[in-house]
């Protein structure tokens, strides 16, 4: 079993509190650093291989300048993500703009800053052309093979019924009529699994896509000059579980890589990844404080709106008792915030040491889809994010929100003046 460890000492958490309260979100930049080189490592063998971090994931530009200055890209849903994305120093190619039910207007603003769009679906080439006035001349498309998707250990994820992407059938129609329409060059992309912790799912999605591209070859002659195998590569949330290993994988798309692409003269393919979860997760939780203590529920100053994953999904968090980290963990708690929700739990009969009024609780993996994912029910408002530096040293990344700003809404009237 791993031993899951968080990357703040009790020491650091208090000398933090003293000007941040808790609640907040911490990100560990030496170890997002250090993960976002393994990757480029792991596809060094592709020269044209570009991560495209999913800002969705973790929408802070404080962490998007530190993955542009390792090597990587931004994958943008949204005008906002664009923007962020723009703010940073991202231009051109390093956008890839890949969203669904895409409004003409954002279409537009990827174009205007040169990003790569990603077609979610046939008919938005229509809806392209008449927004932009022509097609861009690289263009990429989003598959969707359907039916369920099942590696060697079983199935992993149903794209059949996801809302995403494109037939093969669609694929090769849209692709003749981008060409008929001026595109020169060509992505395939694909997004099926969310979260896989196992060494074969990026190599398996690989082989899917390569031979995809061979077919596409054949059919439209069009050959691809990049295909995104997009996230879906995961984090072990659980300590029993392994993590994956990115060299291995790397590794194993490189030999699908030369098995197929090589022999049919494609061998100069790019291969793109937009990774969230795997860059960000691990590097990231949450700081928050037990301030209630009823039967075996301890209430803590956190809540879902700072992380809705576990009341979304019923999703499985670790959690370390910073300075217990050595003690038995022989008593059973519920964890819970102060949502009118009974769903508002981080943890469910979780045993744990010993907890006292007090104590600051870490709660793991939240560097990905987690303050990203806030929201302001209740009225309960967003936390702080702050960056423990290379150095040691603690950063501001975002400050957590007023009554001010949740009330901002309402400048155009005088009834929340007073706030």
């Amino acid at each position: 079993m791993m031993e899951k460890r968080p990357f703040v000492s009790l020491e650091q958490i208090q000398e933090m509190v003293e000007k941040f309260p808790t609640p907040f979100h911490l990100y560990d930049e030496k170890g997002i650093r250090e993960n976002a080189r393994k990757l480029h490592q792991a596809f060094a063998w592709n020269p044209g291989f570009k991560e495209y971090f999913a800002v969705k994931a973790t929408p802070n530009p404080f962490i998007l300048k530190i993955l542009k200055e390792e090597g990587c890209g931004t994958d943008c849903s949204s005008a906002t993500e664009l923007m962020l994305s723009e703010s940073c120093g991202f231009s051109g190619k390093e956008i890839m703009f890949s969203s669904n039910d895409t409004p003409p207007e954002e279409f537009a603003f990827a174009h205007k800053l040169g990003a790569v769009i990603n077609l979610d679906d046939i008919t938005h080439i229509a809806c392209l052309e008449e927004t932009l006035g022509t097609i861009p001349e690289t263009v990429s498309c989003r598959f969707n093979p359907g039916g369920i998707y099942t590696i060697s250990n079983g199935i992993m994820d149903n794209p059949g019924d996801a809302k995403y992407g494109m037939t093969e059938v669609q694929l090769m129609e849209a692709y003749k009529i981008l060409k008929e329409k001026g595109a020169k060059h060509f992505g395939i992309h694909a997004f099926l699994v969310s979260n896989t912790v196992t060494n074969d799912y990026y190599p398996m999605l690989a082989k899917t896509l390569f031979e995809l591209a061979v077919r596409v070859k054949k059919e439209t002659g069009i050959q691809a000059e990049f295909i995104n195998l997009s996230g879906g590569v995961g984090i072990p949330y659980r300590p029993e579980q392994e993590p994956n290993d990115i060299l291995a994988i790397g590794e194993g798309v490189r030999r699908v890589y030369e098995e197929v692409l090589v022999p049919e003269g494609m061998g100069d393919v790019a291969i793109y990844t937009e990774c969230g979860r795997f860059m960000l997760g691990p590097y990231g939780c949450l700081v928050t404080k037990a301030i209630h203590e009823k039967h075996t529920y301890i209430g803590v100053d956190a809540c879902a709106a700072n992380l809705m994953r576990p009341a979304m999904y019923g999703a499985y968090h670790h959690i370390t008792v910073a300075g217990k980290e050595e003690e038995v963990c022989d008593h059973k708690y519920d964890i819970v915030g102060s949502l009118c929700e009974n769903n508002d739990k981080f943890a469910v009969d979780r045993m744990l040491p010993e907890i006292a009024m007090g104590d600051y609780l870490v709660i793991h993996d939240t560097g990905a889809h987690g303050f990203a994912m806030g929201y302001n029910y209740n009225g309960r408002l967003r936390s702080a994010e702050l960056l423990l530096k290379e150095d040691g040293s603690v950063a501001l990344i975002r400050r957590a929100e007023t009554a001010k700003d949740y009330f901002a809404t309402f400048d155009f009237c005088d009834l929340l003046k007073a706030y």
